[in-house]
């Protein structure tokens, strides 16, 4: 047999055994991947080998920006600031039916815009609007719902990890143009669950909320600017170039820890568990990081990546259904894998399918994050949906039949992404992050 095919077939075998398992996905990833290079040199050099794959691809600058954004995520968390942007956003949504399912979704996107965190949006913002939910007679299955399906826009609205790593992985697509082409179809996502949470209002009968007076609604307003003006600090300072990504996260990090301090939602003594919480997950994001790059190393060895492309072609030469069997590819993986190990593993095979027919990657980017998300309110994996039923204190079973609709519109809008590659890049264009 050939070596190549031989390694081939141990990475994939491996891989599949280890998940099957129940073994954590870096650690599936990392054996598999050492094994198929045992395979193809001797032991010594195959583990030598291994550790400066994943040294070299924990190397980067640009991966510091994971987890100072994590950080400032878990002391948004933890600061009071899902309150305010709560609060802001009943005064948004305050007047349509069903108007608590609707301040869940904006509250969500506005959360996830600044902690670009969709398990932090999902367990804060339905933290706190379960109880209001209830209170006015809301069904819980309906409540939590919502708060799952809408939680994953902060993955698409900027800042996003999930963009930094796929563009670390793409060979350096400019983080500032993946930020600025998430907006519009993570709007469109929000915009997507409103039109479904209104339809099942209104055959609810939920009504909306009184209208609040112009002096309430400023003060609410002013209450949340200081959380929103992070977003215009940090996106506006990367966009023109006043920092990178890397440095807008750290300063996203002091301002969100002094905001708290002023808020005097966080103390000093709150400090250790706010870091050993990012901490956790930070080091799980960074040792998938490295394991994935001893995996893309032995998948370039054993062309991978070209037998699937030639694959593809054999059966197709239009773009089109080129994409469209994507799509359904990333949207069965995204059921069972977060979506940090499939970019990784998955952009190194689809992406030069995609460029060779002049696919730009800032756009192919947004198409696999938007696919990925959508795995995280998936079962049997999703966190987003475990965090969700969680907080909402249910089992998963009483929330997917609510969940269907949302599935079908979040779908409908990946398909309307992926087709209409202005709707990601005139944003970019606009700014000239794009030609």
């Amino acid at each position: 047999m050939d070596v190549a095919l031989q390694a081939a077939l141990i990475l994939l075998i491996c891989v599949a055994f280890l998940l099957i398992i129940g073994a954590p996905i870096a650690v599936s990833l990392g054996i598999a991947s050492v094994l198929a290079m045992i395979s193809i040199m001797d032991f010594n050099n195959s583990l030598l080998t291994s550790a400066q794959r994943m040294f070299a691809g924990t190397n980067s600058f640009t991966l510091l920006a994971i987890p100072f954004f994590v950080l400032a995520g878990v002391i948004m968390n933890n600061g009071g600031i899902a309150l305010r942007l709560i609060n802001c956003a009943k005064v948004l949504s305050g007047r349509l039916p069903g108007s608590l399912a609707h301040t869940n979704i904006v509250a969500n996107m506005m959360f996830g815009s600044i902690s670009g965190s969709a398990v932090a949006a999902a367990a804060a913002v339905g933290s706190t609007m379960g109880p209001l939910q209830a209170k006015e007679g809301y069904d819980r299955n309906f409540n939590a719902a919502v708060n799952i399906a809408s939680a994953p826009t902060g993955m698409l609205i900027p800042p996003s990890n999930t963009l930094i790593v796929y563009s670390l992985v793409s060979g350096g697509t400019s983080i500032a143009a993946l930020f600025m082409a998430g907006y519009i179809p993570g709007i469109l996502w929000g915009i997507g669950c409103m039109i479904v949470a209104y339809i099942m209002a209104k055959r609810r009968g939920y009504k909306s909320d009184e209208r609040v007076s112009l002096r309430v609604a400023l003060r609410v307003f002013l209450d949340a600017i200081p959380s929103l003006f992070l977003i215009i600090i940090v996106i506006g300072g990367i966009i023109y170039g006043v920092f990178t990504a890397t440095e807008g996260s750290a300063i996203a990090v002091v301002y969100s820890l002094l905001l708290s301090f002023v808020y005097k939602t966080i103390k000093v003594k709150d400090l250790p568990r706010i870091l050993l919480d990012s901490t956790r997950t930070t080091s799980i994001v960074i040792f998938l990081i490295g394991v994935s790059s001893i995996m893309s190393w032995v998948m370039a060895f054993t062309n991978i990546p070209g037998i699937i492309a030639d694959t593809l072609l054999a059966m197709t030469d239009n773009i089109y259904i080129i994409l469209l069997i994507m799509n359904i590819v990333l949207l069965i993986v995204g059921t069972f894998m977060d979506p940090t190990p499939a970019v990784l593993i998955f952009t190194p095979i689809f992406l030069p399918i995609a460029l060779s027919f002049g696919v730009d990657p800032v756009h192919f980017g947004i198409m696999i994050v938007f696919n990925l998300s959508i795995g995280t309110i998936t079962p049997p994996v999703g966190p987003v949906l475990f965090v969700g039923a969680k907080v909402a204190n249910l089992k998963i079973e009483s929330i997917i039949k609510p969940l269907i609709p949302f599935f079908v519109v979040t779908v409908a809008i990946l398909l309307i992404v992926t087709y209409i590659p202005s709707i990601s890049l005139f944003i970019p264009e606009l700014f000239g992050l794009v030609k």
